[in-house]
């Protein structure tokens, strides 16, 4: 086992005279270092790997022709220095000829016999490690157990062969070694070399395979053992990808030239004073070594994992419970491993390609000059008749609308220009029309006219765009294109959270396809999970495909997108559960992010045996927050309120969309978490003031026309188009590959049963028509507050306190969203007995 030695702190010199030592050991490792540049090329390795297969595949033909040629080659061979070269060749009957009859002749008849055919297997294993870098078979293993066999089985041969004198038709079964060692030890202990093959036989086997022996001894009672008690095992193995052997063979030179520039150093320094170095504090250690690291395989690993390349082991003393981060740190960079890469769980992933996404090229936008002139005439005309001069006017087309900043004369009022947005829609015969007074940035003032034929934007023109594919944001997303036709790609990690609006038909689900697929075509399953909530059961349904890969989930759940009202609820409580989880996590790692944890994770510097792990980004997509809303209330705007304030630096990050963005829905609290908004078209000015804080999303034009909010800024986008059977064929790609066993899981989280709520209940404080109420329940079977109002005539609020009374009571189960609550009670008869039982406390 490779021991892995830190050098804390110099060695004292032990001779008397230091520097004429370092000469002569500089000298003699100068001497003995001989390392060709040329033997550390790639292709070098390469090229010498496959001549070694072809090799080897010669080597198997030569020996088995042998089988049948090699009496006849073998007078060939022994008689080849009485002639010439050609004419033995001719003579030779081998299959590779003379070549073959040579190296079959010194293989099986002078060397190891009929074991001669381990060699081409182990030549091949070596051949292809390296070419290929990784190994069949476990090579140092495999080769210990051929030389063994080579040696014991060529001496039984032997043994036999000598016994029965038929050492001129048999001699090439046991070849010349085995022969001559069996010879041997019959001269020095006669039949008792049969004993001693069966005796070196068994050992063999015995420790080789790590073979179990009865002890024969008795169960010994166990001493009390000093404190502290130590549970854990003394070997931990955490698998940990190898470093090649190029690298290696790298990381050796490296330190061979650091040896030597020491040695040079100390020559230099031999003429000066001896300086006492200062050494630093060294903690104290335990007798025997902390941890030792090694990069081979223990006997029990190597039976079951052959075709494995070695593990990275720290063994670790009784005296120590976990090493710690810096230790950790230390053990990988010594064993030679370089950075924890997450991909490798899933290595053969391949990303999407662009021809799973249609062009749609057929529709673009084409305005000619007499067409952007008439505009122009108009916009001027209609200003002139309210008195306001233009001093100049510019146009810029986009793929939905044109963009026509106009500069005012000199005291020209900006209101008095936009109180005339409905005439100028007039005058053009236009719908949507939408003034910027001023646009941010500009001294002009912008008015916006949608264009008479409008271009379609393909998702697969803004993913093919050259800002998206070499984009250095951790969550790139494509919101579309602008009035000037550049793509806009956000980074939903800064963000840190997008609220999306939109009435019914306006691309808003289209929206959320486009922002899913663009994650899907820039990151890898292990760096990124959607959490799917879609209360209407039919919108994100086709992602189902990826849960797998990118989907996650409670457990348990018998599907990865959430449709039930309360699936949803615990599993916004999981994912805030799942926040304060790594938020410990990054402050144990003296963290603020999770872009910083990862990092840290990834170049070793944390333990995982301290809990630490790679954590991928966590995306919440919500179809529809109006709808869970109005089911759950309060039970689903604090979960989503807590994760929009704390969920940012730990990558937990939200997309919330809504057909009606009114102020029961996009709470205050929810609205202040999410400073970025996009907006479709809406019904009302209202309805944009409430998602965009300014007017403006009410005169969209609609079919993917939106405005994008951050901050100040306002922006006009086209939305790409991507059509269902797109989406389908994504999420077929990926879910066609190997992905992982399940979903990524959330932690486990129940919700409240209300077995305090029965607790607490008092009969005292019952309603008078609380007994009527529960005889209407049971006898119904149906426990909602609309039977009981209309039943019992009563009004909504001393209803709901009524269901509540029977909640506590026993007599209907907890709230569900919309479904009814479920009767507890099934009978009236159950039901006299239940109330006789409340009215004696």
């Amino acid at each position: 086992m490779a021991q892995n030695t830190y050098k804390n702190t110099p060695k004292e010199p032990q001779v008397e005279n230091p520097a004429a030592a370092s000469k002569s050991k500089a000298k003699s490792v100068k001497s003995i270092k001989i390392n060709p540049t040329f033997l550390q090329d790639p292709k070098f390795k390469f090229s010498l790997g496959f001549a070694l297969m072809l090799f080897s595949f010669a080597v198997l033909t030569a020996l088995f022709s042998a089988l049948f040629t090699g009496k006849a080659d073998q007078s060939v061979v022994e008689s080849l220095w009485n002639g010439t070269l050609r004419e033995s060749g001719k003579e030779a009957e081998n299959w590779l000829k003379l070549g073959g009859a040579i190296i079959a002749y010194f293989l099986m008849y002078k060397w190891f016999g009929i074991c001669s055919f381990f060699v081409p297997p182990l030549l091949f294993a070596a051949a292809y490690r390296a070419i290929f870098k990784k190994s069949l078979i476990n090579l140092n293993r495999i080769t210990r157990f051929a030389v063994f066999m080579a040696l014991w089985v060529g001496s039984l041969l032997g043994y036999v062969v000598y016994l029965s004198e038929a050492e001129t038709s048999f001699g090439f079964l046991s070849g010349g070694i085995g022969y001559e060692i069996a010879f041997f030890f019959h001269d020095m202990i006669g039949w008792g070399t049969w004993l001693l093959l069966v005796f070196s036989g068994g050992l063999f086997m015995l420790y080789f395979f790590d073979l179990s022996v009865p002890t024969g001894k008795p169960k010994e009672e166990k001493q009390p053992t000093p404190e502290p008690v130590i549970t854990e095992k003394p070997i931990i193995t955490t698998s940990v990808p190898l470093i090649d052997e190029e690298e290696f063979e790298k990381n050796q030179q490296a330190e061979e030239l650091d040896e030597e520039t020491d040695e040079e150093n100390l020559e230099i320094l031999d003429q000066q004073p001896p300086v006492t170095p200062v050494l630093p504090e060294t903690p104290k250690i335990p007798a025997e070594p902390a941890f030792t690291v090694t990069n081979t395989p223990t006997q029990a690993q190597e039976e079951d994992e052959q075709d494995k390349e070695p593990e990275f082991v720290i063994e670790k003393t009784p005296t120590e419970i976990l090493l710690d981060d810096d230790d950790y740190q230390r053990a990988a960079l010594n064993a030679g491993v370089g950075d924890y890469d997450p991909k490798l769980d899933l290595p053969s992933y391949a990303y999407p390609i662009l021809d799973l996404l249609q062009p749609h090229t057929g529709n673009n936008v084409h305005i000619n000059n007499e067409e952007l002139a008439a505009n122009k005439d108009k916009i001027v005309d209609t200003l002139s008749q309210y008195g306001i001069a233009i001093s100049n006017i510019k146009a810029t087309v986009g793929p939905t609308v044109t963009l026509y900043e106009i500069v005012p004369a000199p005291g020209v009022r900006i209101s008095k220009i936009k109180s005339l947005e409905d005439d100028i829609a007039l005058s053009l015969a236009a719908l949507g029309i939408r003034i910027i007074a001023p646009i941010p940035g500009k001294g002009s003032i912008g008015i916006e006219v949608p264009n008479k034929n409008r271009e379609m934007v393909s998702i697969r023109s803004v993913l093919a765009n050259e800002r998206f594919l070499k984009s250095d944001k951790e969550l790139p997303v494509v919101l579309g294109k602008t009035i000037s036709n550049e793509v806009l790609i956000i980074d939903l990690a800064k963000m840190p959270h997008l609220l999306m609006a939109g009435a019914t038909g306006q691309g808003k689900s289209v929206g959320l396809n486009v922002l899913l697929a663009s994650l899907l075509y820039s990151k890898h399953p292990s760096q990124l999970k959607f959490v799917l909530v879609d209360p209407k059961k039919v919108e994100l349904s086709l992602f189902s495909k990826i849960e797998r890969h990118f989907l996650a989930a409670l457990p348990n759940s018998e599907e990865a997108i959430i449709t039930d009202t309360k699936k949803v609820v615990n599993t916004l409580n999981s994912l805030c559960i799942e926040m304060d989880t790594r938020y410990d996590l990054l402050k144990e790692a003296n963290c603020r992010n999770l872009r910083e944890y990862n990092t840290k994770f990834v170049e070793r510097k944390l333990n995982p045996e301290k809990g630490h792990k790679f954590m991928p980004y966590i995306v919440l997509v919500i179809d529809e927050l109006a709808d869970l809303m109005m089911t759950a209330g309060k039970e689903v705007e604090q979960p989503i309120a807590r994760l929009a304030q704390l969920a940012r630096a730990i990558g937990i990050h939200l997309v919330v969309a809504t057909q009606r963005p009114s102020v029961n829905v996009i709470t205050g609290i929810i609205k202040a978490n999410f400073p970025a908004r996009l907006s479709f078209r809406v019904t009302s000015k209202v309805d944009s003031r409430t998602i965009l804080d300014t007017g403006g999303a009410e005169q969209l034009v609609g079919q993917g026309d939106m405005l994008f909010s951050q901050g100040s800024d306002l922006i006009r986008l086209q939305c790409p188009f991507v059509d269902t059977p797109e989406v389908e064929r994504v999420c077929d790609f990926i879910g066609g590959q190997r992905g992982y066993d399940s979903a990524y899981l959330l932690p486990e989280y129940e919700g409240e049963d209300g077995g305090s709520d029965k607790a607490e209940f008092d009969p005292s404080e019952r309603d008078a028509l609380f007994e009527e109420a529960a005889r209407t329940i049971v006898l119904h079977q149906q426990g909602s507050t609309s039977l009981i109002q209309r039943k019992l005539k009563l009004g909504y609020n001393r209803a709901g306190r009524l269901i509540d009374q029977l909640e506590s009571a026993g007599i209907v189960g907890p709230f569900e969203g919309s479904k009814a609550r479920e009767v507890l009670i099934k009978d009236e008869y159950a039901l006299e007995q239940l109330l006789r039982k409340i009215s004696e406390k």
